[in-house]
């Protein structure tokens, strides 16, 4: 190629914003003679380089919006260590069914888990698949919309949670809340049902959460938007943050 046509190919490229053609077209042109690809081979690979180029940026710009607290897949879960767990449940959750058809999924379990990064894993799956997410904990959601009640922008700020495709309220349970707090999150629950999905972690069983809401009815109106359309998954395994430190130390001892 011609460096005058290699100069105007480049050009054109950059006014169009195909930012990989205008700064690799001398390396796809050498991978495209190498393997002595045809003018529609060579189509195909500028434009799937410059897809991939693009989808690179927008899941890395999505994440860094998501709040979510860690970039770790399910891929780093180590699964042996909760057998009781059901791990092609959790793959299959993977899919994004549960995106698409805008329902939900709750993680119970006691402290340490692995409801979180379980949670997460599910948010990075759905993110990469151009869904748009958004993590944050039931504490730091109400204090937020209480902060924004108190300077009249309520609505504005419940759209920061309802406008999410997967919204992850992380520790649901740990606190509990007042019957206002609880209203507020009722409002978010019941306005998402069936518009979008909830990522929930909890360590309370949903017996439980009356006492979580401060109220009995208000926490069934809850549950009932929540599990209508809902994958439940329980775990009851050990510590996952303690799993290093139960192993055999090099003086033969474990961490009791």
């Amino acid at each position: 190629m011609s460096e005058l046509v290699a100069t105007r190919i480049r050009e054109h490229a950059e006014r169009l914003h195909l930012a990989n053609l205008t700064s690799n077209l001398d390396a796809l042109i050498a991978r495209a003679e190498q393997a002595t690809m045809g003018y529609l081979d060579f189509l195909d690979l500028l434009l799937e380089e410059e897809v991939g180029v693009r989808e690179g940026r927008r899941f890395h710009n999505a994440l860094k919006l998501s709040g979510l607290p860690h970039h770790k897949g399910l891929d780093g879960f180590d699964f042996a260590f909760q057998p009781d767990l059901d791990a092609r449940k959790v793959r299959d959750l993977a899919a994004l069914g549960f995106a698409e058809a805008k329902a939900n999924v709750c993680f119970l379990g006691p402290p340490g888990v692995g409801k979180t990064m379980l949670a997460v894993g599910l948010a990075i799956a759905a993110c990469q698949a151009g869904y748009s997410v958004y993590f944050t904990t039931l504490d730091d959601l109400v204090r937020n919309l209480n902060e924004a009640e108190a300077s009249g922008r309520f609505a504005k700020k419940l759209q920061t949670y309802l406008k999410p495709a997967v919204l992850v309220v992380d520790e649901i349970g740990y606190l509990p809340l007042s019957r206002t707090d609880a209203n507020m999150v009722f409002q978010l629950v019941a306005r998402r049902y069936e518009r979008g999905s909830i990522l929930a972690t909890s360590n309370k069983a949903f017996s439980e959460w009356g006492q979580v809401f401060g109220d009995d009815v208000l926490a069934s109106a809850i549950l009932d938007r929540l599990l209508h359309h809902c994958d439940v998954i329980s775990i009851n395994g050990p510590s996952y943050r303690l799993k290093d430190r139960l192993k055999p130390s090099d003086g033969g001892g474990a961490l009791q």
